[in-house]
């Protein structure tokens, strides 16, 4: 009787071990399917209420109303990617000026709860060696009247960041607008934005705008090259210093051809 009652006592205590370590592990999978869906979810871009509108003028335009659809949403329905890709436009749209009062809250809340504070250093993180390659490229072609600066677009309001070679009088920490705009625009038309014209005074520039798109928040940043086609012929060509400074740096050997220069700003003959 006793050892009847002791083998079914040892089969319900490994009955329980097991059972127990059974919920163990399926609460382990459990939660990393959790974290997975935290983490991992659909583009912003795959929900109707994606804050962005092309309209007949083919002009990009946010759109206030889906931002307010998709922040009601992800704050009833959980999805991480799409989430913060929402929070990102916002900020990059100065969102919380344009809500009401009460709306403001809203956000507050969605801005928490997505722990949005981490978006604009990661961008900046992101970013980094993008600085690097404009500065490096910058310090390459001096004197030139060749500018290549860098925005970053979580801060549209200061988001010029890197300028190397400024012929255009701008600012570190000037802020953009039109250029965000435009490149949604042109994201949405799969369209690039190369080689246009863009006039400031009497000065003309040739310029190209390279957006930098990250795969979790679309476009996070933009390289931007003006090259001022009045500089070569109305700046250099009439100053013989600056002949001597810039024609060199497009030269392979720039020191060679440097040493070569006269003090009439010749190239000398022969070797």
């Amino acid at each position: 009787m006793m050892k009847a009652l002791e083998s079914e006592l040892s089969i319900n205590i490994i009955a329980s071990i097991v059972v127990s370590l059974l919920f163990l592990v399926a609460g382990f999978f459990w939660g990393k399917y959790k974290e997975r869906r935290r983490k991992f979810g659909r583009n912003l871009d795959e929900y109707d209420f994606y804050p962005f509108t092309v309209t007949r003028e083919n002009f990009g335009e946010f759109s206030l109303k889906d931002f307010r659809l998709g922040m009601h949403y992800f704050l009833r329905n959980e999805d991480y990617t799409a989430a913060r890709q929402l929070i990102f436009i916002g900020e990059q749209n100065n969102v919380r000026e344009k809500l009401e009062p009460a709306e403001q809250k809203v956000y507050a809340h969605l801005f928490d709860k997505y722990d949005g504070r981490k978006i604009a250093d990661d961008t900046a993180e992101f970013l980094e060696n993008y600085v690097r390659i404009v500065r490096l490229i910058g310090k390459s072609f001096p004197s030139t009247g060749v500018e290549i600066l860098l925005h970053n677009l979580a801060d549209p309001a200061h988001s010029l960041i890197t300028l190397e070679n400024n012929v255009t009088g701008r600012h570190l920490r000037d802020g953009t607008t039109n250029l965000l705009i435009d490149l949604k625009r042109r994201q949405l038309l799969n369209e690039e934005k190369l080689n246009y014209e863009l006039n400031i005074g009497s000065r003309k520039f040739k310029c190209t705008t390279i957006p930098i798109k990250r795969k979790e928040f679309g476009i996070v940043g933009a390289i931007c090259i003006n090259i001022d086609a009045n500089y070569i012929t109305e700046d250099v060509l009439r100053d013989q210093q600056k002949i001597k400074n810039v024609v060199p740096q497009f030269s392979p050997h720039r020191h060679a051809v440097r040493r070569k220069y006269s003090k009439q700003g010749r190239i000398r003959q022969g070797p």
